[in-house]
């Protein structure tokens, strides 16, 4: 049997996992949560660019103390959106789902945000952030099934000329082992070619699940151009990529470093100094390797490519909203 997409071509076809989404119209922004059904996951990130905003990654360095966490945050809101994680912890912990500490339960909730405030969103909310809420709403929302696009934390985001948004996609190998990833895409750099409108990520694509176009000559001899909706400062894409197969939390950082060559093969420029580009790596452990080191770098491949066709699958499934143009819109595609 060859590879392919999952039945949903989404990250929950990585058994054991659920997504919930949120978002405010009025406020144009969102939270993306990623749980695992049984309670707990391994998990440990990678962060490249200048503009990092994070919340626990400690907690995911491979020395540390905690070896699983309950849940991970994709949020907008900039350094506001961090409070989305709050909302997520008190789901989980009236669900008695935590690191237990005693008679204490502390669930464990990394989070990583992009910058979506100057998207022409009312952001005028006083001194109480709406991200609470939105966490929390979007942990009650998990499901297998979720929206791309205009959706969770890709609500408000902005990206390589177009409406930027939340992407997906997922592959099962020939040994039954399921690779996925989740993506919020408010990238600086560019997602497409200039003249064609073909995704850098157009050789990695699957049943033409973002469109189908291929570059023209023209487009390779054209450079990289940063699009002019992308303004320094307001930007980074946000990811998790996950597997079923049994990996170690040093384990689960290689793979998410590993995926970042996705990130870098669909954006570009990607890790600039305006960008907080964060890779999160996830172990549901329900396969075991054969070969640890050679499996791990065969995952780690597929990562990256799920992680592309995730960005590319974000943006061509985003709608107008506001100054952001659709990408289908302005090709005119239904």
């Amino acid at each position: 049997m060859q590879s392919r997409p999952g039945k949903r071509n989404l990250i929950t076809d990585v058994p054991g996992l659920l997504v919930g989404n949120a978002h405010d119209k009025r406020i144009r922004s969102g939270v993306t949560v990623l749980v695992p059904e049984s309670g707990e996951m391994v998990a440990s990130v990678d962060a490249r660019g200048g503009g990092t905003g994070s919340r626990e990654f400690d907690l995911l360095r491979p020395e540390a103390t905690v070896s699983e966490i309950n849940a991970l945050v994709l949020s907008g809101g900039s350094a506001f959106g961090l409070d989305a994680a709050g909302g997520v912890m008190g789901h989980l912990r009236a669900r008695g789902i935590g690191y237990k500490a005693g008679p204490s339960v502390v669930p464990i909730v990394p989070q990583a945000i992009l910058f979506d405030l100057n998207n022409g969103g009312d952001k005028d909310w006083g001194e109480h952030s709406p991200y609470p809420a939105l966490g929390r709403a979007a942990a009650e929302d998990a499901k297998p099934e979720f929206a791309l696009g205009n959706a969770g934390a890709g609500y408000g985001a902005q990206a390589s000329g177009f409406k930027g948004g939340l992407g997906s996609a997922s592959i099962r190998l020939e040994d039954g082992t399921t690779v996925g990833a989740l993506v919020a895409v408010n990238a600086v750099g560019a997602a497409t070619y200039p003249f064609s409108g073909a995704f850098f990520a157009w050789d990695v694509e699957i049943y033409n699940e973002f469109g189908g176009k291929s570059p023209r000559p023209e487009d390779r001899a054209s450079g990289i151009r940063l699009p002019k909706l992308a303004r320094a400062g307001e930007n980074t894409t946000i990811a998790i990529v996950a597997t079923d197969a049994r990996l170690s939390k040093a384990e689960c950082r290689q793979f998410a470093l590993m995926a970042q060559q996705g990130l870098t093969h669909a954006i570009r420029p990607a890790h600039t100094p305006f960008d907080g580009d964060t890779v999160f790596g996830v172990s549901t452990g329900l396969r075991e390797l054969a070969q640890p080191a050679m499996d791990l770098a065969r995952l780690g491949g597929f990562a990256a490519n799920c992680l592309a066709r995730a960005i590319a699958r974000g943006i061509y499934e985003a709608e107008s909203l506001g100054d952001a143009t659709g990408y289908r819109a302005h090709f005119g595609l239904a």
